[in-house]
């Protein structure tokens, strides 16, 4: 089942994928299937939490509802307010060959709701910020309220699955929200800097760099068209991820390259944070470029570049965005 939101005179209205590719307002179908209305797609799957059946019930009847074609819809973002959205940086072997030092342990970052953006909408960039650059991803939408799981029980645990577009600005990050600072000696302890090489013994220098604007800015995640429920993903560890620039390839990678697999991301996040249903994880960028992008998305600079970015990842679907230049920015 593929589950969405489009606007209908500017507010979200919860849908739902038919098999012939068209879209049903989930009301329309709930009021078909004799269901007590849901009126947003958290709300599903928040009920879906304790109602197993409810999206077999709700596919059951979806296609005797009349459907909207999809080219026609205006695509928001398909959960447009979980109470967080979480990503793993450099979870990908070929980027992790640059690293220091491995960290042993996902890297988790934080982008908030405002940043997302839906299919066919564009990502706006001022071209003062430098270097922002796409990152193709698969993302989890967690079905249950979790905490401390272990990776054995992270499937049952997620809703489904949706392309995840985690633009970033490396150079709002380094413009604005990164520091270097040299520690006192009797300040600096040895686990500050596990992570990196040092330049001697008496190296105290430590780096603060800050993912907020860099990560966070609107219109930098993208997500969409449709959360695909995780009956209908096999493997999301064995997944090809393509991304093109109107059509050119940029880079072409596998969910299998990834540092730490999907279920051991979310059960290390779980550690940490209460996850939420509804609660995204994206789980990192492709690594490898092709043709003129040797550094696939790195090569990629949308302040420089007009187009569309496309994200392919089946059979989750296709993800497109075009690119604005804007003074300032969205």
């Amino acid at each position: 089942m593929k589950f969405g939101t489009m606007y209908e005179e500017s507010q979200p209205v919860a849908i739902v994928g038919g098999s012939d590719g068209r879209a049903r307002r989930l009301a329309q179908v709930c009021q078909a299937a004799g269901l007590a209305t849901i009126n947003s797609v958290l709300e599903l799957v928040r009920r879906s939490a304790a109602e197993p059946e409810l999206v077999h019930q709700v596919g059951e009847v979806v296609d005797s509802v009349q459907g909207i074609e999809a080219e026609t819809v205006d695509w928001a973002p398909p959960l447009p307010d979980p109470s967080k959205i979480l990503g793993v940086a450099f979870n990908n072997k070929e980027l992790m060959k640059k690293a220091h030092r491995d960290p042993g342990v996902p890297n988790f970052f934080m982008k908030p709701p405002s940043a997302l953006q839906g299919h066919n909408k564009p990502i706006v960039v001022d071209p003062d910020w430098g270097a922002v650059i796409p990152e193709p991803e698969i993302c989890a939408v967690i079905g249950s309220r979790c905490k401390h799981i272990e990776v054995d029980e992270v499937p049952e645990k997620i809703f489904g699955y949706v392309i995840h577009n985690d633009v970033t600005s490396h150079g709002l990050k380094f413009q604005k929200d990164s520091i270097a600072v040299t520690y006192d000696s009797d300040l600096a302890r040895p686990e500050f800097y596990t992570w990196r090489n040092l330049n001697g013994p008496d190296d105290t220098d430590a780096y603060y760099v800050y993912h907020t604007r860099s990560k966070g800015t609107d219109t930098f995640g993208p997500m969409g068209p449709w959360i695909v429920t995780r009956d209908e993903i096999a493997n999301p560890n064995d997944l090809t991820v393509v991304g093109t620039l109107d059509g050119e390839e940029f880079t072409r990678d596998h969910t299998g390259n990834y540092r730490f697999s999907v279920e051991e991301c979310v059960a290390e996040a779980s550690r940490y944070f209460t996850l939420e249903a509804g609660d995204l994880i994206s789980f990192g960028t492709t690594g490898k470029g092709v043709g003129r992008f040797p550094r696939g998305h790195k090569s990629l600079l949308i302040g420089e570049e007009t187009g569309t970015i496309s994200i392919k990842i089946d059979p989750l679907g296709q993800l497109s965005n075009p690119i604005v230049h804007k003074k300032g920015g969205a």
